[in-house]
């Protein structure tokens, strides 16, 4: 495990179940991160919407209430509206608030010069905490990992030491577990010549979907 073949195994399986996407295809996620674009407001908008209803659901279904939001965003569409659609008060009004904000909130985001700056930035937008921050970094074509639960499973499994498994927290990053994220990742990269964030969406897609034994 934890090696350019077992990483590229886990890639092709992937793309031949087709499940090699997230908010993007796998294609466009690495070519983002490899040359990141600048998004216009509403692309930036849009990205912020995605990250919001992938908390908790499939991304099937993140994807398909995402399209169908959006859609009605760019038709005119108020809150009201948006909660016929989506019945999440709390989700539905950050997006929707965003949206309103778009053009001063991607200006400010664009205008961070570190990547600390802009994760502090993405982090106190309406419904984004830390870890959903990164996520959505990474969709902006930040070369970033997100910490999430499945992340973090994949670093005590790198540690090789099951006692950190307690530790697991996808509110609270513990600082152990992190040393050993960051650490498997930096090999990982090394070995395959590809962005972190890249490598991070193909082993969260592989653990989320069982193709990684031993995970706790």
């Amino acid at each position: 495990m934890f090696d350019a073949g077992w990483f590229f195994d886990l890639e092709k399986t992937l793309r031949m179940l087709g499940l090699d996407s997230d908010d993007k295809s796998f294609d466009e996620i690495r070519d983002n991160l490899s040359h990141p674009k600048k998004l216009s407001a509403d692309d930036f908008s849009d990205a912020c919407a995605y990250v919001i209803l992938a908390g908790g659901f499939s991304q099937k279904t993140a994807k398909k209430i995402h399209g169908i939001i959006c859609d009605a965003l760019r038709r005119g569409a108020g809150l009201d509206a948006l909660f016929e659609i989506f019945h999440n008060k709390n989700k539905v009004g950050a997006i929707y608030k965003i949206w309103e904000n778009r053009i001063a909130y991607s200006a400010e985001y664009y205008a961070q010069k570190s990547l600390d700056d802009k994760l502090k930035f993405l982090a106190s937008l309406p419904h984004i905490g830390k870890i959903t921050a990164n996520h959505l970094a990474r969709n902006l074509g930040c070369d970033i990992v997100k910490y999430d639960i499945w992340i973090q499973r994949l670093g005590v499994l790198y540690a090789r030491n099951p006692a950190l498994s307690e530790f697991i927290d996808n509110k609270k990053l513990n600082p152990e577990i992190k040393k050993y994220c960051d650490a498997m990742f930096e090999h990982l990269a090394k070995t395959t010549g590809l962005p972190r964030g890249y490598i991070d969406v193909v082993l969260w897609k592989s653990a989320q979907n069982g193709l990684i034994k031993g995970l706790k």
